[in-house]
């Protein structure tokens, strides 16, 4: 089943094409992988997916609990519709607690309304407990849970990202983004971050695409690859193909390389 369906997708920024007629398919339980030099057009791809940016034409489906396209789709309400994402630059409330950070990503679950946050009524605590149980449970999963009290900004860079990744999947998502989790890693966490996104997907079934320059990284973990170059996608396969394939080499290494 596809769980995301693109379909001749285009963003122009003043005359500048940076998503140029893109279309794929996303399958349920596939771990993708986005990549291309820098300026290809990756983020603004996923910032399209997540409603930062409007296409400039084009339509996005997400076939998950809603079918919705862009035109319904805003940033605050993306995860009413299973979808999170982390950021290339890590994104975490930096002066708030570990714990703190988690429960936020959990705020579009709470069952209780206004009147009841008002006037405490039993829903409020009952809602409130469960929903901290859930999130120390979650930074139990993620060795995190001793660390629950410390602002996030002390913790050392590759606890702070899985944090970033633990607070989207607070959320319930079913397909998680992830912009160039390995960014500013050593080789020591970037092995760790990719056990941690097999372990991820089959933990809790998700579906996942990261953006990564990392290649052996995603020589390792993805499924398929896209490939980006000026906006355009060039090419798609597995991990053999994309190695062997002529335009990614070209567009990593120039036209003389390709020829070899």
């Amino acid at each position: 089943m596809s769980v995301l369906k693109v379909r001749n997708l285009s963003k122009n920024f003043g005359g500048i094409n940076a998503v140029t007629d893109v279309s794929l398919d996303i399958e349920a339980g596939e771990i993708i992988g986005l990549i291309g030099p820098n300026g290809a057009g990756k983020t603004t791809f996923f910032n399209l997916l997540t409603g930062i940016y409007t296409p400039s034409s084009g339509e996005i489906a997400y076939n998950l609990n809603h079918k919705v396209t862009t035109k319904d789709l805003k940033p605050h309400k993306i995860t009413h519709y299973g979808i999170s994402r982390t950021f290339q630059n890590i994104r975490l409330f930096q002066n708030m607690s570990v714990m703190d950070n988690v429960l936020i990503g959990f705020h579009n679950g709470l069952k209780y309304g206004v009147a009841s946050a008002l006037f405490r009524l039993p829903s409020y605590f009952k809602s409130e407990k469960d929903t901290y149980e859930e999130a120390s449970q979650l930074l139990d999963r993620f060795n995190l849970l001793d660390k629950k009290d410390e602002l996030a900004k002390n913790l050392p860079y590759g606890d702070q990202r899985r944090l970033e990744i633990a607070r989207a999947l607070a959320a319930k998502p079913k397909l998680l983004l992830l912009d160039e989790p390995a960014a500013g890693m050593n080789p020591k966490e970037t092995k760790e971050l990719t056990e941690l996104i097999h372990w991820i997907r089959e933990a809790f079934e998700l579906t996942i695409i990261l953006i990564e320059h990392d290649m052996s990284l995603v020589m390792n973990i993805c499924e398929r690859i896209f490939v980006f170059d000026y906006g355009n996608l060039v090419a798609n396969g597995t991990p053999n193909e994309i190695q062997q394939n002529e335009k990614v080499i070209k567009a990593y290494l120039g036209e003389e390389a390709a020829k070899c």
